[in-house]
């Protein structure tokens, strides 16, 4: 089973009382450890394809030791199996979550929320790299949650409402609203934090009427807010249903069994990346919990009063590209294309190979797309928000990675903001020998921010201020590569 070792301080921890029911978790390393707690019922049978019902009450006290089900998934295709380890825990009660907290009863600690990535298709609570321990350590109450994936999800429906695995998410910020004190957290002190994926999820709930209230803070790292319109949503979920050979409803997918819509869902989303593009599930402005585009109802000032801090890693890129050697195979002629397919001006092409003499054209190609799709959208999030009620910071990670050749990739700074470097998947993306003061001073930077939305450096204003972490200590820097920046509209 995933999460911390047992060791000699692990021993059964005093039981919480919910709305549903007592849970009694576990006290491992001078912390309390409560897994597996539905927040939902399981989304099964009259609830398949449904937005999430509330979970059945029990009586005597709930055993929550391990983690529960994780949603139906497949494991990531080679060769990133290798790099980004994804468990599965067997069953059906997928909406879960747990929660790392130092001192259940009335102490009113801040809280952080944590939303997994993994593209809308993989991805759990129980990944060893989310542990929460080190959260409550420093006193911040932790919660990681998981949510449905792929087209039981994601997949677009004329049958059944959109965006479940979001409702999903809303609905535990709920339980979390209604449950967190018993645990010591300030209902009303809730940051939500999320990484690609899970970033872009939490700026939709950003701009959802019905997440009003749920949060304070939210810390999106590299992820920015996007949705797709219907008609572009529905492809992936068509072509899912076309190879299943049903319609393209919920209620037919229904009578499916669950393995074959994974096999399905498996081989049309195959061979895509966030980056290169290709077949996805993707968030859908659907007019009722995403009335608009998230991005573009954030800049018109939804969650003004939210603190934000939002950041990428410097090299996001190289996780996909690397890898699997397309940035060697990438020709100049298929960068070409790219180009002109992303419509990229060719004065700002040239600024980005004039800075990078020694890049291969995957290399560039990489570079123009981390930025176009994270780095350009944040900083006009960023620059939208300023004098906003909320504060907006603004960081980038840039300690470059030794195992094969990743550099400061895509993931790579989630085991720094756990203080998890030493779990088998950290050393998988990082190494063994990964900076340790690095990891702290970036810990302690999100620890702050739950605490008081301050991380420890100005908010955002006309001199564009970036805390950049690694390599070295930390360091502030402003404007960093404005040359790149000024390339792409609107900033021309």
């Amino acid at each position: 089973m995933s999460g911390p070792a047992p060791d000699d301080d692990t021993r059964p921890a005093p039981p919480v009382r919910t709305a549903y029911g007592t849970v009694r978790g576990t006290r491992e390393r001078g912390v309390h450890v409560f897994r597996g707690i539905p927040y939902a019922a399981a989304p099964v049978g009259p609830h398949r394809f449904r937005a999430p019902a509330p979970p059945e009450r029990w009586d005597g006290v709930r055993e929550a030791v391990t983690f529960g089900p994780t949603a139906p998934k497949r494991p990531y295709a080679p060769p990133l199996d290798r790099l980004l380890p994804d468990p599965e825990v067997p069953g059906d009660g997928c909406l879960n979550l747990n929660v790392w907290t130092p001192a259940p009863g009335s102490a009113r600690l801040p809280v952080l929320v944590w939303i997994h990535g993994g593209a809308l298709l993989h991805g759990s609570s129980a990944v060893p790299l989310y542990d929460g321990a080190a959260f409550a350590r420093d006193g911040v109450v932790c919660v990681s949650l998981n949510y449905r994936l792929g087209t039981e999800g994601f997949g677009l429906f004329p049958d059944a409402p959109a965006n479940r695995g979001l409702l999903d998410q809303i609905a535990a910020l709920g339980w979390v609203r209604e449950n967190i004190a018993a645990f010591g957290g300030d209902p009303d002190r809730v940051t939500v934090c999320g990484e690609s994926a899970g970033a872009i999820c939490i700026g939709a709930l950003l701009s959802a009427p019905r997440a009003a209230g749920l949060f304070r803070r939210a810390v999106l790292q590299s992820g920015a807010p996007t949705a797709l319109p219907p008609d572009a949503a529905r492809r992936t979920t068509a072509l899912v249903a076309r190879r299943l050979g049903v319609p393209a409803t919920a209620r037919a997918l229904a009578a499916v069994d669950p393995a074959a819509l994974l096999a399905a869902q498996t081989e049309v989303t195959a061979g895509g990346s966030p980056l290169t593009g290709g077949n996805s599930f993707q968030l859908v402005v659907d007019g009722e919990l995403l009335p608009r585009d998230p991005l573009a109802a954030l800049r018109d000032g939804a969650s003004s009063g939210v603190d934000l801090l939002l950041g990428s890693t410097t090299e996001e890129y190289r996780l996909w590209f690397v890898p699997t050697g397309l940035t060697e195979r990438f020709s100049r002629t298929r960068l070409r294309l790219a180009l002109w397919r992303f419509r990229v001006p060719a004065a700002t092409a040239r600024t980005y190979r004039a800075n990078r003499p020694r890049a291969t054209p995957g290399e560039l190609l990489g570079a123009l797309a981390t930025d176009l799709l994270l780095r350009v959208p944040l900083n006009l999030l960023a620059d939208a928000r300023t004098g906003a009620a909320g504060s907006t910071r603004l960081y980038e990670f840039g300690w470059p990675s030794p195992v094969q050749g990743l550099g400061a990739c895509h993931g790579l700074e989630i085991g720094f903001v756990f203080d998890n470097l030493a779990g088998p998947d950290a050393v998988a993306l990082a190494g063994p020998d990964a900076p340790r003061e690095l990891a702290a001073a970036m810990h302690t930077a999100w620890v702050r921010f739950a605490e008081s939305g301050d991380p420890g450096w100005p908010a955002w204003d006309g001199s564009r201020p970036v805390m950049r972490f690694g390599p070295g200590a930390p360091a502030l820097v402003h404007a960093p590569r404005d040359d790149e920046l000024r390339g792409w509209a609107p900033y021309r």
